[in-house]
This record gives C-alpha cells, sequence and structure tokens, in this order.
C-alpha cells in the first residue's frame, strides 16, 4: 500500500506542476502583462522600465521557475482590483465552496446509491423504470435553468427556502439538489450496471446457492465489486461538480471561489484567477488521492499492480 501512495503522490506531484505551467501561460494568452498594468499613454520608457523590474525580460523558463518558487510559497501577487493578496482573497472562500461541494456530493450519493441499488435489484421492474427516467432526467435538465425553477418554485413561490447569499444550513439546501441530481444521474446508471454485471458471476450464484437473501447478496457480496467503477466515474465526476459549483455560486449568488472568480474575470483580475486555477486544482488532486486510497482498498490487484 505505501509504494502504492507513493507512486499516486509521484503523479499527482507532475499533474500540480502541469497546472502551474498552464497557470503561468494565462498571463501571456490574455495579453502583454506589463501593458495590462499601465495606463494606455504610457510611454515605451516606463514599460520597458516595468517590464524589467517584474522579471518580463527574462527567458521563459526561467520566468516559469520564479513563478514556480513564488506559488509554492503561496505567492500569486496582489489583486488588481482590491490589492489584497490574491491567494489570501481565494483561500478564505475556500471553505465555502468546500461546503457546497460536499453537500452537492453527499446529495448525488443519497439518490445514486438507493436508486441504482433498487434498480439492480429488480431489472425490468417499475423501480428499474423509475431509477432510469431520473437518470434521464437529470443528466437532460441543465443546472442553470434547475437552479431558476427551484428559485422559483421554493423562493418566489413558496417562500420557504432562501434563494441567495449564505448563512445557515438552509442556504445550501437548493444550491446542493441543483449540484447533486446532475452527479447522481450519472452514478445512479453506472451503478446499476455495475451490479448487474457482477449479479452474474459465480460467486453470487453460489451465495444465492447457499440460501442468502437479495439484500445480503447485494450489500454484503456485490457491491464491494460493484463499487470500483462506481468510484471511478465518481472520481471523474469530481471536475463536473466543480464546475457545476462555479455556475451555481453565480445563480445562487453564493459567496464562494466561483462568483468570486467570476468577478474577476469580469475585472480582468489575472492574480486572481491564477491562484483560483491552482487551488482548484490542488483540490481537486488531493480529493482525486482520497480516491484512489479508496479505490485500492476496495481492489487489492490495484495497488499490487
Amino acid at each position: 500500500m505505501a509504494w502504492f501512495l507513493v507512486r499516486r503522490l509521484l503523479a499527482n506531484a507532475i499533474v500540480v506542476v502541469g497546472v502551474a505551467f498552464v497557470v503561468f501561460a494565462l498571463v501571456f494568452l490574455a495579453s502583454d502583462p506589463v501593458r495590462a498594468l499601465l495606463p494606455l499613454d504610457a510611454p515605451p520608457a516606463a514599460v520597458e522600465s516595468l517590464r524589467q523590474n517584474l522579471g518580463f525580460n527574462q527567458p521563459i523558463p526561467i520566468q516559469f521557475l520564479g513563478f514556480l518558487g513564488r506559488a509554492i510559497h503561496g505567492d500569486f501577487g496582489t489583486s488588481t482590483r482590491t490589492l489584497e493578496p490574491a491567494l489570501g482573497m481565494v483561500l478564505d472562500r475556500l471553505p465555502t465552496t468546500l461546503s457546497l461541494g460536499a453537500a452537492g456530493l453527499a446529495v448525488s450519493l443519497l439518490i445514486s446509491m438507493p436508486l441504482g441499488i433498487l434498480a439492480a435489484a429488480r431489472p425490468g421492474s417499475w423501480l428499474d423504470v423509475t431509477a432510469r427516467t431520473v437518470a434521464i432526467a437529470g443528466q437532460a435538465v441543465p443546472g442553470f435553468v434547475l437552479g431558476q425553477v427551484l428559485i422559483l418554485v421554493f423562493g418566489v413561490a413558496w417562500r420557504i427556502l432562501p434563494v441567495s447569499g449564505s448563512g445557515g444550513p438552509s442556504f445550501l439546501i437548493l444550491p446542493a439538489v441543483v449540484i447533486g441530481l446532475g452527479s447522481a444521474a450519472g452514478l445512479t446508471r453506472i451503478l446499476r450496471s455495475s451490479l448487474l454485471d457482477v449479479m452474474g458471476t459465480n460467486y453470487i450464484v453460489t451465495a444465492r446457492a447457499k440460501g442468502l437473501g437479495p439484500r445480503r447478496v447485494i450489500l454484503r457480496h456485490a457491491l464491494r465489486n460493484a463499487a470500483i467503477p462506481f468510484v471511478t466515474f465518481l472520481a471523474f465526476d469530481l471536475a463536473a461538480i466543480v464546475s457545476g459549483v462555479i455556475i451555481v455560486e453565480v445563480i445562487f449568488s453564493y459567496p464562494g471561489m466561483g462568483l468570486l472568480v467570476v468577478q474577476a474575470v469580469t475585472n480582468r483580475d489575472l492574480p486572481v484567477i491564477q491562484a483560483f486555477t491552482f487551488v482548484t486544482a490542488v483540490t481537486i488532486v488531493t480529493i482525486n488521492l482520497g480516491l484512489d486510497v479508496v479505490y485500492g482498498l476496495l481492489d487489492p490487484r490495484i495497488r499490487l499492480g
């Protein structure tokens, strides 16, 4: 298990370095960073002086190594709008975004796991048809449309839930439902198909021949092996959850990293955009590492391969 974790850590470190290069390239893809910091009528001498002071006259590899060293120490510069440290602004919003993402993931698992198990337990029944219908509907309805519908119903018509800002747990309900339904759709279908594949294997047939009930066969014997594709899909689904959080934060005016980066894009605040991209990548890599550990615990062949 230790060597398995070392390999995963090395692979994730390479991913983080690659993300750092992309974040570094954002400065040059947007525009000339020196021109963006000066007035349009700045004289050429002032432009060249600032370029030299900031190190933009050095070769690109040297600039990247300098950026990587500053990023390791948490220095992404200051916001061009608020003049505050960019990383500090993002990290202040990180707990709020993580709480919303965790709530959305909890909703997704609470929907997908019961529906997937019930659909696989009785294939072709009304439960199976209902589960597949819910999964298709969840994938067909865009998150921003569902969010607007929930706001109109629960916030405007019935006025039973808050539709903007943050505070107590009630502020998380509607955004988490929007995130969770979109994620649960694919997870339900994956778990159902994985369980149906496992149910036809020899050890499941043997368990049934011993007289074990359907519930015990599924929960104790089939679910662990069926969970391997489920966890794999969940790892890939994390990126969709993160992007869904950004959209949902804008819809519900939820004060997380997503709303911050949208404001930063509007204001061309590159340091905040860079810090957001890097923090988001590191967060996803960390979560994926945790899922890799779960994956190895579910199937010992993974960590021994």
